[in-house]
Formats: C-alpha cells, sequence, structure tokens
C-alpha cells in the first residue's frame, strides 16, 4: 500500500497536500480507492461552498459501492477536478495525483493537525 510521507490523513482514508498558496488539496488514499475497486463517478463540491471539518462533500462510486469523502478541515472550496468527471478511474491509476477538490482553510483550520504516514500506517497495523 502506498502512504507517501508528505501528506496529512485522515481516519476516513482522505489525503491533504498543502499547496504553495496555502490551499489543502484533498483526494482519497491508495487503501480507499483498493478498497472501492473501480471508481466510474465522482461528485465533487461546488466552489464556494463553506464546509465544516467532518462534512460530507463529495462521493466516489464504483462499480462496487460508493463512499461519502470528507472535509478534513474547516475552509471554503476553492476548485475541483474537472477532468475527474470524464475519467474518474484517474483515482485508481494515482490516487495521489488526481485530487479531488481544493480548500481555502478557515480560521485557524490547519493540515498538520491530521494524521501523518507513520500515523495512518498504525491505523492498519492495529487492525
Amino acid at each position: 500500500m502506498n502512504i507517501p510521507d508528505s501528506l496529512r490523513y485522515t481516519a476516513s482514508h482522505e489525503w491533504v497536500r498543502e499547496e504553495s498558496d496555502g490551499t489543502l488539496s484533498i483526494g482519497i488514499t491508495d487503501h480507499a480507492q483498493d478498497s472501492l475497486g473501480e471508481l466510474v463517478f465522482v461528485e465533487l463540491p461546488e466552489p464556494g461552498r463553506r464546509l465544516a471539518a467532518g462534512d460530507a462533500c463529495a462521493v466516489v462510486e464504483s462499480v462496487k459501492a460508493a463512499s461519502d469523502v470528507y472535509a478534513p478541515v474547516a475552509g471554503e472550496v476553492v476548485a475541483r477536478n474537472e477532468a475527474l468527471a470524464e475519467a474518474p478511474n484517474q483515482v485508481n491509476q494515482d490516487p495521489y495525483a488526481a485530487w479531488l477538490f481544493r480548500i481555502k482553510p478557515a480560521g485557524g483550520a490547519r493540515a498538520d493537525n491530521l494524521m501523518d504516514a507513520g500515523a495512518y500506517r498504525k491505523c492498519f497495523s492495529e487492525t
């Protein structure tokens, strides 16, 4: 299982990357895409939508199941990956390149409060 050290993670299997402009890119982890199987549809949040940490804000659907994607931090959606509408399987090919949406964090919301790669790996050693 691929778990890049440079990212932050949530218990619900989202990854978070801090961009140079201070926004956060969010996607689903290798574990999540592997569990779901081949993605056939994604529903992404609209830019301008304000989210609280933990809000269900996107849906990824495979031939096996549909799963919610949760906001890892509070903030405003500033972009979504429109290319996934036509080719959702990009997430299966490289889940860490195929970001779903970007958030401008609100107030003191920070990605470094999320799990680092080591802590995320421990989630799997305990199961």
